[in-house]
Order: C-alpha cells, then sequence, then structure tokens
C-alpha cells in the first residue's frame, strides 16, 4: 500500500509539473509571445539574427551619429558658432552624450515592464524631428543648436539606447557577448559612415542646411527599417520594481557598485579624442582632407574592435578583457601630447579606435554578467550609465 501511494505520488506530481507547463505556454501565448518559454533561449536562427541587425541599425543612426559629432564640432567653431571657443561647442556634443546615457534610467525600465515599441518608436521620430530641426538653424544662434543638436538629439538616441541592448537578452544566452559585440559595432561603423559623408556634405556644393536635411532622411529610412526588425520574446516583469527600488537593491551588490564607479571614471576620459582628433589634426597644420578622414579611421577599426573582442569573452572573462582595455586606452590618450604629423595621427588613430571600441562593446556583457536574471539587465544597464552621465 505504501508503494502504491508512492507512485500515485509520483504520477500526481509528473501530472502537476505538465499542467503547470501548459498553462505557463498559455499565458505566453495570450500574452502574444506564442509558444515559447522564457528558460528557452534561440540563441541563433533568423529571427533571432534579424533582431540583431535591427540593434545594429539603431546604434549606427544614434551612438554612431554621436561618434561623429567631431565634425560638427570642428564646423561649429570655424564656421558656424564662430563667436564661440570650441570648449563652448564641446559642451553640445558633451550634453548630447549626457542624455544618450542617462535616459536609460527611465527607458530600460519602460523597457522592463513591457513598453519597447513605443520607446523604440518614439525615439525614432523625436531623432528625425531634431535632426530637421538642425537644418533650420541660423549661423551664430548657439541656443538652436544645443536645443537641436545637443538637448533634443540626445534624448532621442538615449531613449533608445539601452532597450535596444538589453532585448538582445531575450533571444541570446551563450553567444549573447558575440551578438552584443556585432550589434554594438553598427556605432562603430556609423562612426566611419557619418563624417565622410557629412564632411563631404558640409563642403560640398549642398552646404550644411541642406546636407544636414540630407543626413536626417538617411537616418529616417534606417530607422524604418529597424523599427520592422526589432522585437522582444518574453513578456514583461509582472511586477517590475522601480527606480529608486531597483537602485536601492542594487547599491547592496559590492561588485556591482565597484563596476558602476569604475565605469564612471572611464568613460569620463574616454570620449575626448572622438570629440577632438578632426580638429586637432587641423590645428597642428596637418592637411585637411586628411583631417576629415581621422575620426573615419577611429570608427572604422573600432568596428573590428567590438566584435573580435566578444569572441574572446568566454575564454578569457569579461573584466580581464575590461581591464587590458582601458590600461591601453590611458596610455595612447597621453600619446596624444607628442602626437603631432600624419603618421602619428594615423597610429593613434588606429589603436585609440579599436581598444575603446573593444571597451564599450564589453559594457553590455559586463553589466549583464552581473545581473540576477535577464529581465533586471535593463535597469542595471540603465543606472550605470545614468550616474556616469550625471556625474
Amino acid at each position: 500500500m505504501p508503494e502504491e501511494m508512492k507512485v500515485d505520488n509520483g504520477k500526481s506530481s509528473v501530472a502537476a509539473d505538465e499542467l503547470k507547463t501548459k498553462e505557463s505556454s498559455a499565458g505566453y501565448a495570450e500574452a502574444g509571445f506564442g509558444n515559447v518559454s522564457p528558460d528557452t533561449i534561440p540563441d541563433g536562427g533568423w529571427r533571432a539574427w534579424g533582431v540583431v541587425l535591427g540593434v545594429w541599425i539603431f546604434q549606427f543612426v544614434t551612438f554612431g551619429y554621436t561618434n561623429a559629432f567631431g565634425v560638427y564640432n570642428d564646423f561649429y567653431v570655424r564656421e558656424y558658432l564662430t563667436d564661440f571657443e570650441s570648449s563652448q561647442t564641446s559642451w553640445i556634443g558633451s550634453v548630447q552624450l549626457l542624455f544618450l546615457l542617462s535616459c536609460g534610467l527611465f527607458s530600460g525600465r519602460a523597457f522592463d515592464a513591457g513598453h519597447f515599441r513605443k520607446v523604440m518608436l518614439g525615439g525614432s521620430v523625436l531623432l528625425v524631428f531634431c535632426l530637421f530641426m538642425l537644418s533650420i538653424t541660423h549661423p551664430g544662434q548657439y541656443y538652436q543648436v544645443f536645443l537641436s543638436h545637443g538637448l533634443g538629439f540626445g534624448l532621442a538616441a538615449g531613449i533608445t539606447f539601452v532597450p535596444g541592448l538589453a532585448v538582445i537578452s531575450h533571444w541570446f544566452r551563450k553567444r549573447r557577448p558575440i551578438a552584443i559585440g556585432i550589434a554594438t559595432s553598427g556605432s562603430a561603423a556609423g562612426g566611419f559612415i557619418h563624417p565622410i559623408m557629412l564632411n563631404a556634405l558640409f563642403h560640398g556644393p549642398l552646404g550644411f542646411h541642406n546636407g544636414v536635411r540630407v543626413s536626417a532622411g538617411f537616418c529616417a529610412g534606417l530607422l524604418i527599417v529597424a523599427l520592422l526588425l526589432v522585437k522582444t520574446r518574453l513578456p514583461p516583469s509582472q511586477k517590475p520594481h522601480n527606480t529608486l527600488t531597483s537602485l536601492k537593491l542594487f547599491s547592496r551588490e559590492p561588485s556591482y557598485v565597484a563596476t558602476t564607479l569604475g565605469t564612471v571614471l572611464l568613460l569620463t576620459g574616454l570620449y575626448y579624442p572622438f570629440f577632438f582628433v578632426q580638429l586637432n589634426a587641423i590645428q597642428h597644420g596637418l592637411d585637411r582632407t586628411f583631417a576629415f578622414y581621422t575620426i573615419a579611421i577611429v570608427n572604422g577599426t573600432g568596428i573590428l574592435g567590438r566584435v573580435s573582442i566578444n569572441f574572446l569573452v568566454h575564454r578569457l572573462g569579461v573584466f580581464n578583457l575590461v581591464i587590458f582595455c582601458t590600461c591601453t586606452c590611458s596610455i595612447l590618450i597621453f600619446c596624444t601630447l607628442a602626437v603631432d604629423d600624419v603618421p602619428g595621427t594615423v597610429i593613434f588613430s588606429i589603436l585609440f579606435g579599436y581598444f575603446s571600441s573593444a571597451y564599450i562593446g564589453l559594457l553590455a556583457p559586463m553589466l549583464g554578467s552581473l545581473a540576477t536574471n535577464d529581465k533586471e539587465i535593463g535597469a542595471r544597464m540603465g543606472i550605470c550609465f545614468t550616474v556616469w552621465a550625471d556625474l
């Protein structure tokens, strides 16, 4: 009799598990996610890689455009905002980068709460609108440029940045570092293409205003394609933490706090070459045509850096790679004091472009490795980037 009871209990337990699984699958189906289980990550397939391509395009248009700010800064200082110093015009790029990263505090939580589609669509529309507003600004009107190019564009790019990276966690687990590396290489590709295109437009027959309009139309077309490709796979958190609760929870983890503080210190000095490499080349008397390609060189080598470094994450460890890349970038930044000719500028641009982009490509895997589950990755990334941007 006891043995029969054990058998019956075992069958009841199996039946209960099967019923629970069916109810869970039905719940996901009702939520619009088909017959996918939250515990089954595809780690590949055309749909998953399609999402990576969509995020790549978003990175190309948003972060890639920010990486090309050196072209705008050079044009502002020498032709468009001549009454202002480079230290003043650089505030436009600084504020743009501030909002690009700090908006993740809110957009990351919105992603966790299931508002991914609305966030990405809203950010895309705002970005194109701000570029068209930049195209109707007047020379010497600093506030017009600041509002459209610094504040507006930065806010639009920031809204899409963290959700775009976080959605990859819905589709990849073992291959996640590689997928994120490929996706983030879009910003380096954008930083390679945008400077060449913008320099040709601004200094060609179209001029600044029409050039910005052409650039805005180009970005709008790409964003439409990206919106058709990106898609979440898992349902939102049933009870997502609010921002304050998440901050209190994560602040109790020494590893997360140390990683956030380290990221703050590193990113504070990392973007100096991106903003000033073209202007510095011109001020040192180097050929102007060559100077126009310096930013493209920095970002072009960054494409290789962001992709290749992530293949080594599982073998060498993400934190070991971060330490190596950041130490190399620190040495290279000090080397700029001695760079005043074409060969030195080329060597610096290649090396700094590779290792700085490699570090940026490791940020998402590094922060994601500290998460206890995939549904809090967006919040962890948002808080980390916001702390840096606000400081």
